[in-house]
């Protein structure tokens, strides 16, 4: 007897066969990000020395939550995350919209130049940040020793100075998501009608003029989807700062992802730095919806 199998039957294990195939992802999402996620929350509860064990688990409320903003050192890692934040967004999302416009102008090798731009982003982390430590070396670096050669006598010391190292760490952040932005802003800067430049050569616009009213209004969604990106980047910022710096001088360099490793794996409080890191997000998702409100002054849709 032949067992016949109906168009019927196969539709309605359709559903069970792509759950099967979604298993392991499931599973994977489950171990790996829903547990730790509802587990640093109920943590974030207690006071918990890791190097001594479970057994020192101790309710303490919002207590940690209180002490976190009583922390010197967690107000400095904030105001320093936050200036990092504005400073690279800010800044690069500008820097890469006029080399993207630039861009789009030449001629000749277009995409060689957007290689180049690229390569920085793609680069290991730590190797990018091995080559700017040896750029800034305050006594034999290329960078002070072009200094001293052009007559100032004593260049500032770039990682190790208190007042520049925040700004050396920020121009090299800066620098290495350069060439994703101004691929991101090139693909968008593709999308707009020549019509509308056209229109205004007609008018007798300038380029600047065709700058501000055209491309700045028309390539808004993409800026917009730099910036959220950009800020949910710079606030977990941490390779670089844990290689270069380790948060020195002194806390001039501390950001909240560095505090947050520090609490959780050089001092074991793990309560203290869950509750730091859901501080983190929920400031991440303050500035997000604050963002996602304001887009519909300043982005244009088509």
């Amino acid at each position: 007897m032949k067992l016949k199998i109906t168009k019927k039957h196969s539709m309605e294990n359709e559903p069970l066969v792509g759950l099967l195939f979604l298993l392991p992802s499931l599973l994977g999402c489950l171990v790996f990000y829903f547990f730790p996620v509802v587990f640093s929350l109920i943590i974030s509860l207690f006071k918990w020395n890791l190097s001594i064990g479970a057994n020192n688990l101790k309710f303490v409320g919002f207590q940690n939550y209180i002490g976190i903003f009583r922390d010197n050192i967690f107000t400095a890692s904030l105001i320093n995350t936050i200036i990092f934040t504005v400073s690279t967004v800010v800044i690069g999302i500008s820097i890469s919209l006029i080399l993207a416009v630039l861009i789009a102008k030449t001629a000749f090798l277009k995409n060689a130049i957007k290689s180049m731009f690229f390569m920085p982003y793609i680069s290991s982390i730590v190797a990018v940040s091995i080559v700017w430590m040896v750029l800034l070396q305050p006594s034999y670096g290329p960078v002070n020793q072009f200094l001293m050669s052009i007559g100032i006598q004593n260049p500032p010391k770039w990682f190790i100075d208190v007042h520049w190292a925040l700004p050396s760490l920020i121009a090299m952040f800066i620098w290495q998501n350069l060439g994703y932005n101004v691929i991101v802003f090139a693909a968008g800067l593709s999308g707009i009608s020549q019509d509308l430049y056209e229109a205004a050569d007609i008018d007798g616009a300038s380029g600047i003029r065709k700058f501000l009213a055209i491309t700045v209004p028309m390539i808004s969604p993409t800026t917009f989807f730099l910036s959220i990106m950009g800020i949910i980047n710079s606030f977990k910022v941490f390779d670089q700062v844990q290689v270069i710096t380790q948060g020195g001088p002194g806390t001039a360099t501390s950001v909240l992802a560095l505090y947050i490793y520090k609490e959780a794996f050089q001092f074991y409080q793990m309560g203290y730095a869950s509750a730091s890191a859901w501080v983190m997000l929920f400031i991440i998702f303050i500035v997000t919806v604050i963002q996602w409100k304001q887009q519909k002054g300043w982005v244009v849709y088509d």
